[in-house]
């Protein structure tokens, strides 16, 4: 019941020995994540206690990957680092990049998230707050005590929505949420977890939650009518944003018909999606459809 992440997941973590790296490294050994080290070249060879665990630290992430096997990485760097963190986890061959950091110049990501998918590591983010297969691993900061195990899949450019609906499905559970991040460039789309989600045997339905700006939401719909055969039920935010302004950290900016909330939920619902207007009454269609399966 899980893509990219599951119990089996062995997690770096680049910037453990920050405060946001410990607060969160805490976090996720509390979730169950193997946390099997951290990194950082300026305390190589210290370990860090967390409450009765020990983590290693090393000095690059291929020593990392080297003495544990580790497969993915969580990355708490600030901005002006992110790109050289990618791309070292890049270059040591780690499966899985979860790339936390926002306020990073979109050159720079445009450049990792290239170079990433050419050494075949998938990046998830930047900007965003991880994924989390409930009651298997956590990786990133999503709350892992607001739901349970279950058949639904998540994928999700906002982080704070991707908690509400966790929140709102909780007597249900997921399989894995995905929250991709809602900067302009990221590494890891709508479109890849619609796939994943697709052949994962254990996911009966997916959550879509998009917003304003860009086309990715009608891309989605595009690949939806093409490929997938799971119900599918969307929420977007931003159908009050007003035209003609930059909005949130998507920097969106709507203007006319294009990228606008109205102009995505027809471009879903013409392919069978039901599209919800609040995240209670998506909540809702998620239950409805879960139902009429039965």
């Amino acid at each position: 019941m899980a893509i990219h992440l599951t119990k089996e997941s062995k997690v770096l973590v680049q910037g453990m020995t920050g405060g946001e790296g410990m607060k969160h490294t805490r976090r996720m050994l509390a979730a169950g994540t193997d946390v099997v080290g951290g990194v950082n070249p300026r305390k190589a060879g210290r370990t860090v206690d967390f409450d009765d665990r020990a983590v290693p630290v090393f000095g690059s992430v291929a020593d990392g990957i080297r003495a544990t096997g580790a497969d993915v990485t969580v990355v708490f760097v600030p901005p002006a680092f992110a790109r050289s963190a990618v791309v070292e986890a890049a270059d040591a061959g780690i499966g899985l990049a979860v790339l936390i950091t926002e306020g990073i110049p979109v050159h720079d990501s445009v450049a990792f998230t290239a170079y990433a998918r050419r050494k075949g590591t998938r990046v998830i983010g930047p900007n965003c707050p991880g994924l989390i297969t409930p009651g298997q691993s956590n990786a990133g900061i999503i709350p892992a005590d607001i739901t349970k195990p279950g058949p639904v899949g998540l994928v999700s450019k906002s982080g704070t929505l991707t908690y509400q609906l966790m929140y709102e499905l909780r007597d249900i559970g997921f399989s894995t949420c995905v929250g991709i991040g809602g900067d302009p460039v990221v590494g890891t789309t709508h479109i890849d977890c619609l796939a994943a989600f697709q052949d994962d045997p254990d996911t009966d339905l997916v959550v879509l939650i998009g917003e304003i700006g860009g086309d990715a939401e009608e891309r989605a719909a595009a690949y939806i009518r093409e490929h997938v055969t799971k119900p599918v039920v969307a929420y977007i935010a931003g159908f009050t944003a007003p035209e003609g302004r930059t909005m949130g950290h998507a920097g969106a900016i709507v203007s006319g018909s294009s990228g606008t909330a109205r102009a995505k939920k027809e471009a879903l619902e013409a392919v069978g999606v039901r599209v919800g207007g609040t995240p209670t009454e998506t909540a809702r269609h998620v239950l409805a459809v879960l139902e009429a399966g039965r």
